[in-house]
């Protein structure tokens, strides 16, 4: 594939209880295919800051830019794809918003999955003074939960790495759904115990998304299943060069 100008630059957006090295193999796939890629660092402060966060990463960027997102991270990406050089979205085992939903109205739709109950509080200090709460998987649960189909040594350091979320992204709703305007795709991880499997589906229909469903998938379906993920993707660079 060619690199030349008018390929997009795919950036990827990773999730809460996650960093962007959990797209290495998905970076690796795209790079061997000579897609250029980004994986910034998703701060988890908050829907409208990360998208802002998010969307100035896409503008500085010369060219067409495919934002692909993990989980939270499709939340995210459904406000940034607002961006001015965003030609296409892809969700992965995600949450797609519409205009004015929130991440806890999305999943209230729906039977809650195991992650509620797994999640463990914390406190940080805010820049004007006092706390405000972020949650993580905790570690006990964090296998089955998260990575049921990723070796165990493995998911003991994807545990252990884990970013917490400040809790008020599950009530901030989204400024703007870029679907609504941008082709979409989405990936379904079919085992998936954080995020309801019926969660992505009903977002990747409600946004018209190229759909695909990988059987046995947990949710953290980019680092057990990279080659997959990043096929969906290139099928999103080809359409949208």
């Amino acid at each position: 594939m060619s690199t030349s100008p008018v390929t997009p630059t795919v950036v990827l957006v990773h999730g809460a209880f996650a960093d962007a090295a959990s797209w290495s193999g998905v970076v690796a796939e795209l790079q061997s295919r000579g897609v250029p890629v980004v994986a910034p660092p998703n701060p988890l402060r908050g829907l409208a800051c990360d998208a802002a966060y998010v969307a100035s990463v896409a503008e500085q960027i010369d060219g067409p830019v495919v934002l692909v997102g993990h989980s939270y991270g499709g939340a995210v990406i459904t406000v940034a794809g607002a961006a001015e050089n965003v030609v296409g979205l892809v969700y992965v085992a995600a949450y797609v918003l519409a205009e004015g939903e929130s991440v806890g109205e999305l999943q209230g739709r729906f039977p809650e999955s195991p992650l509620g109950a797994s999640l463990v509080q914390w406190a940080y200090p805010l820049p004007e003074g006092g706390t405000a709460v972020e949650v993580s998987v905790a570690a006990d649960a964090f296998p089955s939960v998260v990575a049921a189909d990723v070796p165990a040594d493995v998911t003991r350091v994807l545990a252990a790495t884990q970013r917490p979320l400040a809790a008020s992204a599950f009530t901030e709703t989204a400024a703007a759904a870029a679907w609504r305007t941008r082709p979409s795709w989405a990936l379904v991880a079919g085992a998936d115990r954080a995020v309801n499997p019926e969660v992505e589906r009903f977002g990747a229909r409600r946004a018209g998304a190229t759909t695909v469903e990988i059987e046995g998938a947990s949710h953290a379906v980019t680092v057990s299943r990279p080659a997959e993920v990043a096929a969906l993707v290139i099928d999103a660079v080809r359409a949208t060069r």
